[in-house]
């Protein structure tokens, strides 16, 4: 009987250890989407009805941008916490640019896009030509864009006109055409993660930046790619927010605080904060449950604490699971794969 027991345990063990750190996120998903319909059917409204999908929809597109960026970031080993700067730089420049003018449009988003680009590719330069930590590059990035917000743009400044605010606005069906973007720009970044060099680059870099070097790898190119894609990405949430809002706003990226959201989408999606491991399918899961929980927090009107207290016990939890299974997976020492072999196996 106990023998019986012994190898019933030890077949659920091995099922649990082929579950990946995406698998499990996704179950935490519909188990948060099972317990939203609960607890909104106990306040008496329908989670699944259109308008409340399409605020869930709704809340993942901003958040999902950036988090998409953040993670090719952290896959490399570095941070960016200049993100919800660059939203707020990049809309207040656009916006200005626009002045309501159909026809400034094109110029702005241009603008706006560069703008991102050059500050991303600072930051690539600073961590991984001068090797200053991400946390520490961006952060002083972000305290300079910041600076210059506040001293050149009181209040909101510049408009959008109508063509462009109906981005924020449309919908196909119950979806909103910003998440159908954020879903695109989503499977670009996870075809630059699995077919492509750099992508593969990024995954060996992030596991071991000396052990890439060595193999052959310009470590510089994948890191200087993750931050201008990310500044980029943060450039398209400023965007949107600007088309939802018609102004441009100076703080809108700070009072989200999608620094940390971000971080800790990508930390909840499964992907390690040291680099090396992880994907964007997970990051796009973590941002859903979030919106998940913001939105069923938001009818049962929770406590703007609570909702804090509330998260974090889910970021803490969803670390701890997975870092115990790290330490269960872990081969033994002269059986450890190579830097290359891992990103490979990451990457599929």
């Amino acid at each position: 009987m106990s023998a019986t027991h012994a190898s019933e345990r030890t077949r659920l063990a091995s099922r649990s250890a082929r579950l990946t750190s995406t698998g499990i996120v996704l179950l935490v998903l519909v188990a948060a989407v099972v317990l939203g319909f609960v607890l909104t059917a106990i306040e008496g409204r329908n989670f699944f009805s259109t308008g409340n999908l399409r605020d869930i929809l709704t809340a993942t597109s901003i958040l999902g941008f950036i988090a998409i960026g953040q993670t090719l970031v952290v896959l490399g080993g570095s941070l960016d916490l200049s993100v919800p700067f660059v939203a707020s730089l990049t809309g207040v420049i656009a916006a200005g640019t626009m002045d309501g003018q159909p026809g400034n449009v094109l110029p702005a988003v241009l603008l706006a896009l560069a703008i991102a680009a050059a500050i991303g590719l600072v930051n690539g330069m600073l961590v991984s030509l001068l090797h200053v930590h991400g946390f520490i590059a961006t952060l002083g990035m972000g305290l300079i864009i910041s600076g210059y917000i506040a001293t050149n743009y009181q209040g909101n400044h510049g408009s959008a006109p109508q063509s462009f605010r109906t981005i924020g606005i449309s919908f196909i069906g119950p979806v909103p055409v910003s998440t159908l973007i954020m879903l695109g720009c989503a499977a670009v970044a996870i075809v630059l993660l699995r077919r492509t060099r750099t992508g593969l680059h990024l995954y060996a870099v992030g596991g071991n930046a000396e052990v890439a070097r060595l193999s052959g790898i310009r470590t510089s190119v994948p890191i200087i790619t993750a931050h201008v894609l990310c500044s980029l990405l943060a450039a398209v949430a400023g965007l949107l927010l600007l088309a939802r809002l018609s102004v441009g706003n100076p703080t809108i990226g700070s009072q989200g605080q999608y620094d940390l959201m971000s971080i800790a989408a990508v930390v909840l999606g499964g992907t390690l904060l040291a680099g090396g491991k992880g994907n964007i399918t997970g990051t796009i899961a973590g941002v859903t449950i979030f919106a998940v929980m913001d939105n069923v927090m938001a009818v049962m009107q929770t406590d703007s604490f609570l909702r804090n207290v509330v998260r974090g016990v889910v970021i803490v939890a969803a670390v701890a699971v997975y870092a115990r299974r790290d330490i269960d997976r872990r081969p033994a020492r002269f059986e450890r794969p190579g830097v290359l072999d891992a990103a490979l196996q990451e990457a599929k």
